[in-house]
Parts: structure tokens; sequence; C-alpha cells
């Protein structure tokens, strides 16, 4: 899996619907991402109280849809380092004007579940960039993807109990994403320390 790949935080579903269209060649991932975000945009941008109309389910499902093809295909082009971030707006953007349709008192527990999806996202790039390695696969298909938890979300809005499956989302998630990711970086400390230790020996016995 390329960079891009892990920064995207695709989920089992994105993942089997990239495979499904892996012959066809739609357009850049950038493009796509771009053009399903719009009309999801457009209908949270409406408060008319009904977060979980038809609309809004067409239109995340149109957006998962175009922004799926863009998995595991080869980053070209100078804007290919757009789309995850894209990916997060979205996912961010989205979380909170769910929430502000739905149950305005879920908002805590909304910025809850975000502080750990950043600490996960902000893990992924920096335990790349220094331990040269991913998070292992199962707390990607824990976690749901991004495309996952969107649609989780949208099941909560529709079924009201956002605030509920908020909380239990917050707490599953800080358990598999901060437990898993603090302690690997524990494990990659004590390497380092080792390894420097090793250094200073092979010094003193030369």
């Amino acid at each position: 899996m390329t960079a891009l790949g892990v920064y995207r935080d695709d989920g089992p579903l994105v993942a089997s619907i990239a495979r499904q269209l892996r012959r066809v060649h739609p357009g850049s991932p950038v493009s796509l991402t771009v053009l399903g975000a719009l009309p999801l945009a457009a209908v949270l941008a409406v408060d008319d109280g009904t977060p979980a109309a038809v609309p809004a389910f067409a239109a995340l499902a149109l957006f998962i849809l175009l922004a799926a093809p863009g998995s595991g295909r080869p980053e070209a082009g100078r804007l290919a380092w757009t789309v995850p971030p894209l990916l997060r707006l979205v996912e961010y953007g989205f979380l909170i004007r769910l929430t502000v349709l739905a149950d305005r008192g879920a908002m805590p527990l909304c910025f809850a579940a975000l502080g750990v999806l950043a600490f996960h996202h902000y893990d992924a790039v920096y335990r790349l960039r220094h331990q040269r390695r991913p998070a292992p696969g199962w707390t990607r298909a824990i976690g749901g993807g991004w495309e996952g938890r969107l649609v989780g979300a949208y099941v909560l809005a529709l079924a009201g109990a956002l605030e509920a499956g908020l909380l239990v989302a917050s707490v599953v998630l800080a358990i598999v994403y901060v437990g898993e990711g603090s302690a690997s970086w524990l494990r990659f400390a004590r390497a380092e320390r080792s390894a420097a230790y090793d250094d200073d020996g092979d010094e003193e016995d030369a």
C-alpha cells in the first residue's frame, strides 16, 4: 500500500467497490472526490431538520461511489496529495453538520469522536514517516474506514440514536486507535533505545 493509500483511510466497503471497478478508469481521484462532495455539501447545507431524508442518503452514496475508485490506484498528477485531506474535510464536516441537524445536544460527543479520529489520522502520517510501517489491518477493519463511519453516523441519525452511537464509537475507536497507536510508539521507542545502546557498545569495543 502506498503512503497516500494509508492516508486515505479507506475501509472494507470502499476497497470492495474499488476492486469491482478496477478495470474502469473514470477519471482522476481528485476530480471524482470533489465532484462527489458537491451534492453532499449542498444537501447538508439546507437546514430543514431532516438529515436522514432520501436526498442525504443519495448524496452520501454518490460520494462513496465516486471517491471509491481512487482506492488502490497509483497516484499520478501534482494534486494527488489533496485526496486524503479532501476525504478528511468531508468526513469531519459531515459528522459535525449531521450532529447539528439531528441532535445538537450530542455535539460534545461529536467532538470527542473527532478528537479520536484526528489522533488516528495524525498517527497514520507520523507512524509511516518514522516507523516505516502502517497500522495493522485489523485496526482499519474495526474502524470501518471513512466511508463506514459516515454510513454508521447516518444510520444512527436515522434511528434517532446519534448521541448514544457517538458515545460508543468514541470509546471503541479510542481503545482501538489510541490504545494500539500508543503501544506501537512505545515498542518503537524501546527498539530505538536498544539500537542506541548497541551502537554505544560497539564503539566502546572498538
